[in-house]
């Protein structure tokens, strides 16, 4: 089955194009106009080998927020578009990534019903400016995006940690990673794991 998707979006704020393969090898083609977001999904695509091509501009003159949250929210969409019915996949994950000093944990269930915790950031995490651009609420918001556009169920909590840009990359490999198994095929899965009989 083809598990791919290609999305493209146009508001007033931001123009996105995003395409992904979810069976790939975690080739990218990342520009977001973000330099630090560039870094950022450049390493969520090469971690979870999901194949990544993103295309995206917007008003960051004004604030890079409007282009990081539309491009989260068009990857989600991508991500349930190629997903389909789910048929086969494993489903949950639990995923520990450590960056130095920092160490994030995700655990995700491709559920359908889209929830989000995320824990353990140190106090003023929010208000860092990674990279000249980029603030450490905007992790939290991609995380945010991310599930409920993908209907996804992310736990995200931050163990460890003092360097904002290492808390933020550990937390895009972590969900990488935990992206990684999820949706891959399980061979032992004959049809859609829920007791339901849909996600």
């Amino acid at each position: 089955m083809d598990r791919t998707a290609s999305i493209t979006r146009i508001t007033s704020e931001s123009n996105v194009s995003l395409s992904l393969n979810l069976d790939g090898t975690g080739e990218t083609h990342v520009d977001t106009s973000v330099p630090f977001y560039n870094h950022m999904m450049t390493a969520l695509g090469k971690h979870s080998l999901i194949d990544l091509d993103i295309k995206a501009s917007g008003d960051t003159d004004i604030d890079v927020h409007h282009t990081v949250e539309d491009i989260a929210i068009v990857f989600g969409e991508a991500l349930k578009k190629a997903l389909g019915d789910k048929r086969g996949i494993r489903r949950f994950a639990d995923v520990t990534v450590p960056l130095d000093e920092a160490l994030a944990r995700a655990v995700i269930d491709i559920s359908g019903r889209p929830y989000v915790v995320c824990s353990g950031e140190p106090e003023g995490f929010e208000f860092a400016l990674i990279g000249g651009h980029f603030t450490g609420s905007l992790v939290r918001h991609v995380m945010e995006s991310i599930a409920l556009h993908a209907g996804i169920c992310l736990h995200m909590t931050l163990l460890a940690g003092r360097d904002p840009h290492h808390i933020a990359e550990a937390e895009f490999k972590a969900l990488a990673r935990a992206l990684r198994v999820a949706v891959e095929s399980d061979p032992r899965v004959t049809g859609i794991p829920s007791t339901k009989g849909a996600l």
